[in-house]
């Protein structure tokens, strides 16, 4: 504890600290945030800019910082153009230029007007028309109605028969299915003279070379099945060949073994 003294009723005069030195960071004042999506609309590579916290960015066509992302325009750069705005003592307020006072006029109305107060509507009107007298006379003056008959369509004279223009239409479909048919007839004819009809000795002939054939294409089957282990990509591969050859061999046997077999010459 700070010892009495008298020294201490003396107040004593204030000396201020010295200033510290203003703060400046290492890093520049237009560095974009770090890990912000801020400014995104100037590049191709959308997400989160700037995780590494780099100075440049600058890594292609587009820069980090866009023209205007500040507290407005850059000054010096927004002139207004004085044509836009109306300048000082140039309005209409407090001349002689107002327009004249013209009294307004109602549209005419549609509905009849409201009788006046003084008015008084018009009571115990009478007619002396004798309305039946008046109505007899008009239908003893007025012509006769006309009695329309029906008319005797059974007695017409083209009654049950089938019209000129039903008969045309059916003419005209009845010629085009002929014309169409003739077509089909003509292609029919046209693929029979295309076709050749082979001969049993040519047939007998055909079946002995596809046999042939088989047998050869089994034995080479019959090789790689039961002597050889299908260890390789190879074997397996001729394996499935052999298989497809012998498939289609039979195929083509069981053609043959028709009746007629036709040899399609446009092939």
């Amino acid at each position: 504890m700070q010892q009495e003294s008298i020294y201490n009723l003396i107040p004593k005069e204030y000396v201020p600290p010295p200033k510290e030195p203003m703060y400046r960071s290492a890093y520049p004042s237009n560095l974009v945030p770090t890990g912000s999506t801020f400014n995104n609309h100037t590049t191709s590579r959308p997400k989160i800019n700037n995780i590494n916290g780099e100075f440049e960015l600058v890594k292609g066509p587009h820069s980090h910082k866009g023209q205007s992302n500040s507290l407005g325009r850059p000054k010096g750069s927004y002139k207004p153009d004085t044509t836009m705005f109306r300048l000082k003592n140039t309005g209409t307020m407090g001349s002689n230029q107002l327009p004249e006072i013209q009294t307004y006029k109602y549209p005419p109305s549609v509905k009849p007007q409201v009788p006046k107060k003084d008015e008084k509507p018009i009571h115990g009107l009478k007619s002396n028309k004798n309305f039946i007298i008046t109505n007899a006379v008009e239908n003893i003056l007025s012509a006769p109605k006309q009695i329309v008959e029906d008319v005797a369509w059974t007695s017409k004279k083209d009654y049950g028969k089938v019209p000129d223009y039903l008969t045309k239409i059916k003419s005209s479909i009845s010629s085009e299915y002929e014309i169409i048919r003739n077509m089909h007839i003509s292609e029919a004819e046209e693929m029979d003279k295309q076709k050749y009809l082979m001969s049993q000795e040519e047939v007998q002939q055909l079946k002995e070379g596809l046999k042939k054939k088989w047998e050869s294409v089994n034995k080479e089957y019959q090789s790689i099945t039961h002597i050889r282990m299908i260890d390789t990509v190879g074997l397996k591969r001729k394996k499935e060949q052999c298989e497809k050859e012998l498939a289609q061999l039979e195929k083509d046997i069981e053609k043959l073994n028709k009746n007629y077999v036709f040899v399609d010459t446009q092939k």
